[in-house]
């Protein structure tokens, strides 16, 4: 069996274009296993029930970003070890040095095409 039959993946953002274009782009790599959320907050409720293998979290949303979402998963021992993608329109520097030092596994700048989110989701969790 293949990874991308069993991984579970969960998206979180709070525009459903962007959550729909994910999902499309997933579904066409082969994930089958795809969950997600509209906040940073819901992310973390669902997570603790249900884990996923990986999280791809758009950076500005209202309330938690995505650095804040992170952030509070791996100050949890249950969620820490999720991998972690962020996507966002205009990454910096600071934005990037800040998801470092928080684990961050990788980032993907919007627009983003199916190979390059395949290309992103195997650097951290292995081929597809």
């Amino acid at each position: 069996m293949a990874l991308k039959d069993v991984l579970k993946i969960m998206i979180v953002d709070d525009m459903s274009v962007s959550r729909g274009l994910m999902t499309q782009s997933l579904e066409e790599i082969g994930v089958k296993n795809i969950d997600f959320q509209t906040s940073g907050a819901e992310a973390l409720n669902r997570l603790a029930v249900n884990p996923a293998h990986l999280v791809i979290s758009d950076y500005n949303m209202p309330g938690m970003s995505g650095l804040d979402l992170l952030e509070t998963l791996r100050a949890n021992k249950m969620t820490a070890k999720i991998g972690f993608i962020l996507i966002t329109g205009s990454p910096s520097q600071e934005m990037l040095d800040r998801g470092m030092k928080l684990g961050l596994n990788n980032l993907i700048k919007k627009p983003f095409t199916t190979a390059s989110l395949k290309a992103s989701i195997e650097a951290v969790v292995g081929r597809l």
